[in-house]
């Protein structure tokens, strides 16, 4: 099992913030039954004022293309991250559109 950490930022504003948060407490299960399909065993999401830190562990055979695939194709997807989009802002120096970035692991006690 692979694990992959992905940040991004939420909009400064705490009403917009408190709304984000609220929507993860009731993710749609249509969005969850996504995740699952497309081969995440795990997902986190954790936040620190308005940067966000997404932790995914991954099952053998799961690909980043196959996962895009599967949300571009998917109505219910594409409406959640349009919803989503509402209170998040690109991280400095992404491409338009360009959402959760790739962080690079550094560091791992276990090494």
């Amino acid at each position: 099992m692979a694990r992959h950490v992905f940040t991004l930022d939420l909009k400064d504003n705490e009403r917009l913030i408190a709304e984000y948060v609220k929507w993860h407490q009731n993710v749609w299960p249509e969005i969850k039954e996504s995740i699952k399909s497309s081969g995440i065993s795990g997902m986190e999401i954790y936040r620190y004022g308005t940067r966000l830190f997404l932790l995914m562990d991954v099952e053998e055979g799961f690909t980043f293309r196959k996962k895009a695939a599967m949300d571009a194709a998917n109505p219910r997807v594409q409406e959640w991250e349009e919803l989503m989009w509402k209170y998040q802002k690109p991280l400095p120096g992404t491409k338009p559109g360009e959402k959760w970035i790739l962080m690079e692991k550094m560091f791992d006690l276990g090494d």
